[in-house]
């Protein structure tokens, strides 16, 4: 991925969320812009710095920036802590010697611990959000993803082009998707990506994957042009499962020692509830002498990938 175009389509789509009044900046005329949000020249008077030198700082022209600057225009942007991050990655790249990648590899004792999570859905994400290692709830909950190739277990090709994941209309009914509130797993699943993107911008199965997600999903499309970030740690899921009904989950995300590109990922009910119930009843079918339902999305109907 291009950096410089990253970063200067990161800073632009942060200036138009900030409209001059919020910084208390007069507006001349008749108050019609041709862009919405900030100028150039506007973010550069309220961060401090010269018109020019913003101007070459958004065009990524400027790899010696200091961090005082990058933190008073972040200031101004009202950027988070992981669009911070993510700035400061584009703006000052650490320079690495480029090292072949192997393929990830999840260590026995990670895959034990999984099994081990009695009554807990679990799974270990890889780079690109690739599924590297499930517990057989996590497989039951979500999909088999023992009946998926290596290539299918990741999770924004799940979402996007997994139609039964959201509300769909079949023989004119409509039919409840996995994800109740798509939308809203979507937008992160996508924003987890473009912080992975900012820190990793030479991986070619990651240009792979976003090539085919914009190809096949417009709503992938349009989320990527967004250049929202957030990183993957914490939250509640909603989930329809065919089988066990409707389930509200925590989630925790934790990075496993020794690779930071691996994420532990947890389920949790909360204890009492209708969730939890739907949980243990889910977990009996998971026992080893009993076939564990899979998903509504079999290997028959998989969505077709190039």
């Amino acid at each position: 991925m291009d950096r410089r175009a990253e970063l200067t389509e990161f800073l632009k789509t942060r200036r138009a969320r900030i409209r001059p009044e919020d910084l208390g900046l007069k507006v001349f005329g008749n108050g019609r812009r041709r862009v919405p949000g900030l100028r150039r020249e506007e973010l550069a008077q309220a961060a401090g710095v010269s018109a020019d030198y913003y101007v070459r700082l958004e065009q990524g022209r400027t790899d010696n920036v200091s961090q005082e600057i990058l933190d008073a225009v972040a200031e101004v942007l009202g950027l988070t802590e992981d669009e911070r991050d993510h700035l400061a990655r584009l703006a000052k790249p650490v320079r690495r010697p480029k090292q072949r990648r192997t393929a990830q590899r999840v260590r026995p004792a990670m895959q034990q611990l999984l099994n081990a999570l009695d009554g807990v859905p679990a799974f270990v994400l890889g780079r690109r959000m690739d599924v590297l290692a499930w517990n057989p709830l996590a497989a039951a909950l979500i999909v088999d993803f023992g009946a998926l190739s290596a290539k299918e277990r990741n999770m924004p090709r799940l979402v996007f082009l997994d139609e039964s994941c959201r509300d769909r209309v079949i023989n004119g009914d409509r039919v409840a998707g996995f994800y109740p509130q798509w939308e809203a797993i979507a937008a992160e699943t996508v924003d987890y990506l473009r912080l992975y993107a900012g820190r990793n911008p030479d991986d070619p199965e990651l240009a792979e994957l976003i090539g085919e997600l914009s190809i096949h999903s417009e709503e992938f499309r349009k989320q990527w042009a967004r250049h929202d970030v957030r990183d993957k740690s914490f939250g509640v899921k909603r989930m329809v499962h065919p089988m066990v009904g409707e389930l509200t989950l925590q989630y925790e995300t934790l990075v496993l020692p020794g690779d930071p590109d691996q994420l532990l990922v947890t389920y949790s009910a909360e204890p009492g509830t209708q969730s939890e119930s739907a949980l243990r009843l889910l977990a009996s079918w998971t026992a080893p002498t009993v076939e564990p339902p899979l998903h509504t999305r079999t290997t028959e109907s998989a969505p077709e990938l190039p």
